[in-house]
């Protein structure tokens, strides 16, 4: 079974209520240097705030032209994140992150069918719904999950297996074939359940996952001629050159013309997105909601337009792993529309979103608070091969904003996510991230020791490996 084919298919928590810094002080945010300072309780205690969380599906970087009503809002009068990934390019092990803050490695789906194997109990949404929030799912959920099973920790869902049009859906806990465009109608059933708001005086969390854009990346009917912006690729659409890389990427047959045409359809999917955002919004403003609803807009991965002569996603390259990433809560002094330069990832949501709402996690987060001060220096991202056919080996790497370092293993998973192999290193990478952006010089291929010495190697392995075992 191909991995595109793989995709198509309670604790007590302590509860409090977050101070939070108003007026002018909280809307400076982000200082010069790109670092969100913490949040401290000078004001006077706050209510919850509601959380709408945003997922799309295969959302390259690169595709602000089909978002400008999203970044005009969550830009505009919120936080950009400029250096956002995920820490698997893999679309169910980086939702398990998403709801766990914890990387793949500890919650354990590290492929498409092990959608079973995440621990529901340590999930953001089983945390809030404890904690007395209502909570609805619209969209995609996991890969490899049976539809017919409700998923955990919700109140109200739509669940959609993954098709653009008149597809099939759990609805509150009965299957059915709902017609119409898949975006709309996850956009209907997300407005209806914020309108409840109007009777229902709790505060809410709607997970929110459109299927746009994976492939086929079926457009809209309004949609579906739409011009997209000229592009002609970029220094690794699709690099002449790749005898520095491993074998998969030398024998990668994708070119700058199947980059084009996925472009393409990937934006014209988008711009149906980017109108249910706008409705969110003004839904949100009807309701009077806007300022004190916490919004996170982020790709499960990101996706290769024929990078090294490859399509899609789950390489250590980029734009596989690098994700558009936004935040707004003008109620919680993130509402100015500034930048933010650190290092961030999809870990990093649910550690946010119950800081945000004054949940203490009694499981253990691998990700950290977009409200506190932190600021990491690299992060480990990962990805693994289901069963012995793929063609890529398993990897990690260590990523900073200035260096890339990558170990490929003898590594797989079996449906389940368990890992076998020798786990013996089979290939390296090392890319120099200020003057080559694009990864076309792998630095390790045929380096000599002092070589490799002087690039770091040997402490960055060490780091790579304390990440994996951490």
């Amino acid at each position: 079974m191909t991995e595109e084919q793989q995709e198509n298919r309670g604790d007590r928590a302590e509860v409090s209520r977050r101070r939070f810094l108003a007026g002018s002080a909280a809307a400076a945010v982000v200082a010069a240097s790109g670092t969100l300072p913490a949040l401290s309780g000078t004001a006077s205690a706050a209510t919850r705030p509601n959380v709408l969380l945003i997922v799309t599906d295969d959302n390259p970087k690169q595709t602000n032209w089909a978002l400008q009503k999203t970044i005009a809002w969550l830009g505009g009068q919120g936080v950009t994140y400029n250096h956002g990934h995920v820490t698997t390019p893999l679309c169910a092990p980086s939702r398990s992150s998403i709801f766990s803050g914890r990387y793949a490695h500890n919650h354990g789906v590290r492929n498409n069918a092990a959608s079973y194997s995440l621990d529901q109990s340590t999930t953001v949404q089983r945390y809030l719904k404890q904690a007395g929030y209502r909570t609805g799912l619209f969209g995609k959920y996991l890969n490899s999950w049976t539809l017919s099973d409700n998923p955990p920790h919700f109140e109200e869902w739509a669940l959609l297996k993954p098709a653009y049009v008149d597809a099939q859906w759990n609805v509150n806990g009965t299957v059915q074939t709902i017609n119409g465009y898949t975006t709309d109608i996850v956009k209907n059933r997300t407005l209806a359940f914020l309108n409840k708001s109007t009777t229902d005086t709790r505060p809410w969390f709607a997970y929110v996952t459109p299927y746009a854009s994976h492939e086929p990346n079926t457009p809209a009917a309004q949609y579906a001629d739409t011009t997209v912006p000229a592009w002609n690729g970029r220094p690794s659409v699709p690099e002449a050159d790749r005898s520095d890389k491993p074998a998969y990427v030398q024998n990668a047959t994708s070119t700058l013309a199947d980059g084009k045409a996925v472009r393409r359809r990937q934006l014209r999917t988008l711009l149906s997105v980017d109108d249910a955002v706008q409705a969110f919004k003004d839904k949100l403003t009807a309701l009077g909601q806007l300022d004190n609803t916490l919004v996170i807009y982020i790709g499960d991965n990101g996706f290769q337009w024929a990078d090294h002569g490859l399509l899609g996603k789950g390489t250590p390259y980029s734009p596989a792993h690098e994700v558009p990433f936004y935040l707004s809560w003008p109620g919680g002094g993130l509402g100015a529309g500034t930048t933010d330069n650190r290092i961030v990832a999809n870990i990093d949501i649910a550690p946010t979103i119950l800081a945000a709402a004054g949940i203490t996690p009694t499981a253990s987060q691998d990700g950290k608070s977009l409200l506190s001060g932190f600021n990491r220096d690299h992060l480990l991202v990962e990805w693994w091969k289901q069963g012995t056919g793929g063609v890529k080996d398993s990897w990690a790497s260590y990523v900073a904003k200035n260096k890339q370092y990558v170990e490929y293993y003898d590594l797989h998973t079996n449906a389940a996510g368990a890992v076998s192999g020798t786990g013996q290193v089979t290939f390296r990478e090392y890319y120099d991230l200020v003057n080559d952006q694009y990864q076309l010089t792998n630095k390790l291929y045929q380096a000599t020791p002092a070589e490799e010495q002087s690039l770091g190697i040997p402490a960055l392995a060490a780091q790579l490996t304390a990440d994996r075992q951490s």
